[in-house]
């Protein structure tokens, strides 16, 4: 083995000791210099970092988030973008050193149950229509972002014509077109542009929706009344 190989195998093996895992949930602690890598997802569709004392940004409408379909907030990150950080300095906190208990996300293929509420135009499809909603096993298709997860089934037939004035919506709101393809609204949605919304997914479900990948399916199930909790409207 010549000098220069042995100076780049040597290189190599410092670079693989120095290597760990993070467990996921767990806070860990990086010094000028290191590197964070986030390897392939296998399983739910998106992976999360936060960061002690927050991102130092402008706020739109007191968020930091990119709303793609309304063009505010900050520029969607892109390859060598550096990103300004207040520092732990401005966390109010301690860190919690034990890891936040973490549910499997969904991988395609897999069956999820998401409960809903009906409402609040559930009046306008008709009753096998809303047996239907909550019979089958909704698959979650490509055409699916931040806006909102499309579904594909059995379409959901309507009890009456014609188109609602626009109205407001909650985060997890379940709209249906006029195909009868329901989209179930993420934290990007609009307005209702005209559709009615057959029902909503409780609260608590939706850390859940927005791990669901391309290929998974939805069995929505009634929520019982004390879980009822529809979050913020838009």
């Amino acid at each position: 083995m010549t000098k220069g190989r042995w100076s780049d195998s040597k290189s190599a093996m410092a670079r693989n000791a120095s290597r760990s895992s993070v467990v996921p949930g767990a806070p860990v602690a990086l010094d000028d210099g290191d590197e964070l890598r986030i390897g392939a997802i296998t399983a739910g569709l998106r992976a999360l970092v936060t960061v002690r004392g927050g991102i130092a940004l402008e706020s739109a409408l007191g968020s930091l988030a990119t709303d793609t379909l309304a063009d505010l907030g900050p520029e969607p990150l892109a390859a060598g973008d550096v990103v300004p950080l207040h520092g732990p300095a401005a966390a109010p906190y301690a860190v919690e050193p034990v890891p936040e208990p973490l549910a499997s996300p969904p991988a395609p293929g897999q069956e999820v149950r998401l409960r809903i509420v009906l409402g609040p135009r559930s009046d306008w499809f008709t009753p096998a229509a809303l047996e239907a909603l909550t019979a089958q096993a909704w698959l979650v298709t490509p055409r699916s972002d931040r806006v909102g997860v499309r579904l594909e089934g059995t379409p959901l037939e309507r009890a009456r014509d014609g188109e609602l004035p626009s109205e407001g919506a909650v985060t997890g709101a379940i709209q249906v077109p006029p195909d009868g393809q329901p989209v179930l609204f993420l934290p990007d949605h609009p307005l209702t542009g005209g559709y009615p919304i057959v029902g909503a997914v409780v609260d608590a479900d939706l850390d859940l929706v927005g791990q669901l990948p391309p290929g998974a399916r939805i069995r929505f199930v009634l929520a019982d009344d004390h879980l009822i909790d529809l979050g913020a409207s838009a």
